[in-house]
């Protein structure tokens, strides 16, 4: 049984920042496209630029990456995470499936230094490096 056909986003979910990331159709490589600002209280123009996102790319799928504490526990902001796909889910009705994303910034930030990109460069991408990162993990698996 092969991969099911359509787009899937991927987000790495932030309380400033949110990466976003799409993978091709045939959901074989994931590719980082926007970060989407927020100031971390009212998530509404978030909500809309993603659903935005899902409805011009075709989405038919979404990964959100789930930022537990390095030890595993709960954190607050996992809690606001599964706020915010509860909220994406009812707008886009798309349920997202979450995802463990611990590290992945940092391994976002070891890709882009050894990729030689400017530091001034990396700020603005590197929440999208983040989402590629939870989301082509995803889609090795299936």
């Amino acid at each position: 049984m092969g991969k099911a056909p359509g787009r899937v986003m991927g987000i790495d979910f932030g309380m400033r920042h949110i990466g976003v990331a799409v993978s091709d159709e045939l959901r074989v490589i994931a590719r980082g496209i926007e970060t989407v600002n927020w100031n971390g209280e009212d998530p509404e123009w978030a909500l809309n630029r993603i659903c935005e996102i899902i409805k011009e790319m075709e989405v038919n799928a979404i990964v959100l990456g789930m930022p537990a504490r390095t030890d595993g526990t709960r954190s607050a902001t996992q809690d606001k995470a599964e706020a915010f796909g509860a909220e994406l889910a009812k707008r886009c009705g798309i349920e997202p499936v979450y995802k463990d994303e611990r590290f992945t910034t940092v391994l976002a930030s070891r890709y882009l230094h050894e990729n030689n990109i400017k530091a001034k460069k990396q700020k603005k991408v590197i929440d999208q490096v983040a989402a590629e990162i939870i989301l082509q993990d995803y889609l090795n698996m299936l």
